[in-house]
C-alpha cells in the first residue's frame, strides 16, 4: 500500500509534533559515541523520520531510504548536510525484507508502518532483525483511539469500522491494525529484546481545518468499505463532523504508540 505525498506531507508536522520525546531520545542515545552509523528506513515515504532523526545525531550517518513507491523516493532528500549521506532504495518489503537489512546496519527506523503489515511479516521482520542483532526505532503506530470534540452520536460505530478496515490487507497480508505495537513489543520481548514504549498522539486543533477534513474524508470512506455502517448513517456523520470542522468547532485526538526496541541478551 502507499500513500499520497500530498497526505504524507500534511501528515508530517502533526508526526513531528507527536514522536514521544524519551522513545525517539533512547533511539539517538543508542547511536551516540560512534564515529560512524548506518540508519535503514523502511517504507521511508519522502523522508519524514529522516527529518525528524537526523539532526539529533551526532555522527556521520548513512542512511538508507525504503520505499517501493518511486515516486515517494524521488521526493526523499536529495541533499544533505556534508556529514550525511542518503541513498534511495527502491525495495518491496513484503517481498524482499532481507534486501533492506543485509550489509552493516546500526539502526532500523520506520514510521506508521507496523499497523499495515500483517502478523507473519511483523514476525518476519522481528526474526530478520534479531537475528543481526539491531535496535528498532518504530513510530507513530496507529492504536485504534479516537477521540472527536463535541461528539457525535454516530462516532464509535465509524471509527469501530475504520478500525476493522485498519485490519484488512494493505499489501502484507491482513493487516494488524491498532493492535500492532502491542504485538510487536510481545514478539520482540519474547527474542530477548526490552521494548521503550511512548504514547505519540495526534492532536488536531481546531484550527487544523485541512487535515480534520481529509481524516474525517477518510474515515467515511473507510466505514462505507466495510460495510458495516449504513451508507445513509455515513453520509449524516460526515456532514454533521464537516459542518463542526467548517464553524471552527471539532478537534480530534488520533491515538498513536512509538516504541524502541533492543537486544539485551546474548542467544
Amino acid at each position: 500500500m502507499s500513500f499520497s505525498a500530498a497526505w504524507l506531507e500534511m501528515r508530517e508536522p502533526y508526526d513531528r509534533r507527536a514522536r514521544a520525546a524519551s522513545v525517539i531520545e533512547a533511539a539517538v542515545a543508542a547511536l551516540a559515541g560512534r564515529a560512524s552509523v548506518i540508519i535503514a528506513d523502511l517504507a521511508c515515504g519522502t523522508g519524514s523520520t529522516f527529518r525528524a532523526l537526523m539532526p539529533r545525531i551526532k555522527s556521520r550517518q548513512n542512511w538508507r531510504l525504503v520505499d517501493n513507491d518511486l515516486s515517494l523516493l524521488v521526493r526523499t532528500p536529495q541533499s544533505s548536510p556534508p556529514n550525511v549521506n542518503v541513498a534511495a532504495m527502491p525495495i518491496d518489503l513484503s517481498l524482499d525484507l532481507t534486501a533492506a537489512l543485509d550489509g552493516p546496519v546500526d539502526l532500523v527506523t520506520a514510521t506508521a508502518l507496523l499497523d499495515l503489515v500483517s502478523e507473519e511479516w511483523l514476525q518476519r521482520l522481528v526474526v530478520e532483525i534479531a537475528a543481526r542483532r539491531l535496535p528498532v526505532y518504530a513510530a507513530l503506530s496507529y492504536d485504534g483511539h479516537v477521540e472527536m470534540t463535541p461528539a457525535d452520536s454516530a462516532d464509535k460505530k465509524i471509527i469501530a469500522a475504520v478500525n476493522a478496515h485498519q485490519r484488512t490487507d494493505k499489501g502484507f497480508g491482513p493487516a494488524l491494525g491498532p493492535t500492532a505495537a502491542a504485538v510487536a513489543v510481545e514478539r520482540f520481548e519474547r527474542v530477548g529484546y526490552s521494548v521503550l514504549q511512548g504514547q505519540s498522539d495526534w492532536g488536531v486543533a481546531p484550527h487544523d481545518r485541512e487535515i480534520q477534513l481529509e481524516l474525517l474524508s477518510g474515515w467515511a470512506a473507510a466505514a462505507r468499505d466495510i460495510d458495516e455502517v449504513p451508507l445513509p448513517d455515513v453520509i449524516g456523520w460526515l456532514k454533521r463532523r464537516r459542518d463542526l470542522v467548517v464553524a471552527g468547532r471539532s478537534s480530534i485526538r488520533v491515538g498513536h504508540t512509538d516504541l524502541f526496541a533492543r537486544p539485551t541478551s546474548t542467544r
